[in-house]
């Protein structure tokens, strides 16, 4: 697989690299980024290798994300696609200036628009559900956008599954412009989303770009059990560690799963990094991962994993490690009394849902 081996983003007929260029780490503000030059290094090697698809957010790095992003892209606009959120507070104090509503909506995506030096937007994220906003209220905002031309496709990242296919269904019924991308957690360190999210995704034809699919770093091999923490802190850590032990991932149960990770990458003489964003590409959900880099090091590794084919062993060996036990009703369900009293002993096979 290379990056120019495009695939399509969910129901839509988008295409898009089988890696995106997460772009947090574009400035320095938050303490841990890149700092101009850098990042420009990073944006230009994945884009001559025929990357496509790029990730930021209005808030990242107070906007300096985006800014560099706009001042990057220039004359190569029409062949790449460009990812923004929205729903986190820009203006600290105004509680206005988050949330899902449609007056954060529209404020945000025109300061998208300025800040990316653009005249649309390819894929428009909801970043988070706020629990307060009415799900009819965001969709109808949000088809709004993309009759007025500024938002092409729309997503959602961080919000329960339940709550993702009333906003779909409720697109569908009314006329408006579908879901067609679920941007969410999901690595080896976070399996959880397989019970309700994955399937979910599925079946409403929504294309899957994990964020963090190396654990935030945990799976890289970098940390150690003297590094095991769980941060309580709600501002922005100054340093990268802070940030993963904030996430709660700085834990035995992940360092276990990274040590299965190192062992399997020193038999395919590949490094950790690639090891575990190749598992996560193996997933037939799995658009295309989101891949940050604060080096063109990093950038390349990650590039790397592109060519690395796991085994049926290795895949089970990961598999092992890093499951997660089940949750009700599919425990329950699962049980051979329950199966005998549904199927009566017959065999069924089980019809997997493919969107169109």
């Amino acid at each position: 697989m290379k990056l120019d081996d495009y695939r399509l983003l969910g129901r839509s007929g988008l295409r898009v690299s089988p890696l995106s260029l997460g772009t947090m780490t574009f400035g320095a503000d938050w303490g841990w980024g890149a700092e101009r030059d850098e990042a420009r290094r990073i944006f230009d090697l994945y884009v001559d290798r025929g990357g496509n698809f790029l990730d930021t957010s209005v808030n990242y790095t107070n906007g300096s994300s985006e800014r560099l992003l706009g001042e990057f892209v220039g004359d190569k606009r029409e062949r790449l696609v460009i990812a923004t959120k929205y729903t986190m507070a820009r203006d600290p104090g105004d509680p206005n200036s988050g949330g899902n509503h449609r007056l954060n909506m529209v404020r945000s995506v025109e300061q998208s628009l300025r800040q990316l030096a653009t005249d649309r937007i390819d894929l428009f994220y909801l970043h988070g559900w706020d629990m307060t906003t009415r799900p009819d209220e965001v969709m109808r905002a949000l088809d709004d956008l993309v009759r007025s031309g500024k938002v092409v496709y729309i997503g959602i990242c961080n919000t329960p599954a339940w709550r993702v296919a009333e906003m779909q269904t409720l697109a569908d019924l009314r006329g408006w412009s579908p879901l067609v991308a679920l941007q969410i957690e999901y690595s080896l360190v976070e399996r959880t989303v397989e019970h309700e999210l994955l399937p979910m995704a599925a079946a409403l034809g929504l294309g899957v770009l994990p964020w963090s699919p190396l654990g935030g770093g945990v799976l890289s091999g970098k940390y150690s059990r003297e590094d095991i923490a769980d941060s309580r802190e709600a501002a922005v850590s100054a340093d990268r560690k802070g940030v993963i032990a904030s996430s709660g991932h700085l834990s035995e149960r992940s360092l276990a799963i990274a040590d299965e990770v190192r062992a399997i990458a020193g038999e395919i003489g590949a490094t950790p990094s690639q090891v575990a964003l190749a598992w996560t590409l193996t997933n037939p959900i799995v658009v295309s991962p989101i891949v940050g880099a604060r080096t063109p090091a990093q950038a390349e590794e990650n590039v790397g994993a592109l060519e690395i084919v796991l085994t049926p062993v290795q895949c089970e060996r990961l598999d092992r490690v890093s499951n997660p036990p089940p949750t009700f009703p599919a425990r329950f369900m699962s049980r051979p009394l329950v199966q005998q009293l549904m199927f009566g002993g017959a065999s069924v096979a089980r019809r997997q849902a493919i969107p169109n």
